[in-house]
């Protein structure tokens, strides 16, 4: 079948904003050949199903920023000669990392709710799409947070990683009314990257926080 050359992008333009917009379930492929003016013909062939474009939204986003990221740690790991990197380092790198690729194309807040929306609906086979095709960026980065955080019991690094993770996407999701709000009410301008300088320190401190109480239950047990 014969496509005219900027029809697979105008399909993943149309349903990364769509998806965004309204969830992987609420978003039918019949709303994305509508606005994206193509017929139901033209996904099938370039994608061959739903969760495949699905995979395919979250692919341009996260081939990038692989390649990139995996770039930043080296240089990390060559400029501290294998030995621990501090904590804020290794958030600052991935801020930067995370930062660029959508910055290019200008859709930053897109990003942060198709990343959110990862791990809110039910979409068992993104997260495995994920863990396959991009999961060591993401084990190596952990690892390195592991020995940046050797105090840290594991499954309390965990929490807190996605407890940052969850902060991060919430603020950048919600860039623009935040915006709105810091320049009504505090006279504030405040672009991508003073966000992120003053995000920077918080979840540094959340990840470095005290080791919560342990509850009355696991007191007696232990």
């Amino acid at each position: 079948m014969a496509q005219h050359p900027d029809t697979v992008t105008r399909i993943l333009d149309t349903a990364e904003v769509l998806f965004a917009e309204r969830g992987f379930a609420e978003t039918s492929l019949r709303n994305i050949t509508s606005k994206a003016r193509v017929n139901l013909a033209a996904v099938n062939y370039h994608f061959g199903s739903k969760k495949s474009l699905i995979q395919a939204v979250f692919a341009r986003y996260l081939d990038p920023f692989t390649v990139r990221f995996h770039t930043a740690l080296d240089e990390l790991e060559a400029r501290h000669e294998g030995g621990v990197i501090p904590l804020e380092e290794l958030l600052e790198t991935m801020a930067r990392s995370v930062l660029e690729v959508p910055a290019e194309r200008h859709s930053l807040k897109v990003f942060m709710r198709l990343l959110g929306l990862a791990y809110s609906q039910a979409q068992g086979h993104l997260r495995r799409y994920i863990q396959e095709q991009y999961g060591s960026v993401f084990t190596r980065f952990t690892e390195l947070v592991r020995r940046a955080t050797p105090e840290l019991p594991d499954a309390e690094r965990f929490w807190r990683l996605h407890f940052m993770l969850g902060t991060v996407i919430f603020t950048l999701s919600g860039l623009d009314a935040l915006r709105d709000i810091a320049e009504k009410d505090y006279g504030e301008h405040v672009s991508v990257r003073d966000l992120v300088r003053r995000l920077r320190p918080v979840v540094v401190a959340a990840m470095n926080a005290p080791l919560p109480e342990p509850l009355p239950a696991q007191r007696e047990a232990g």
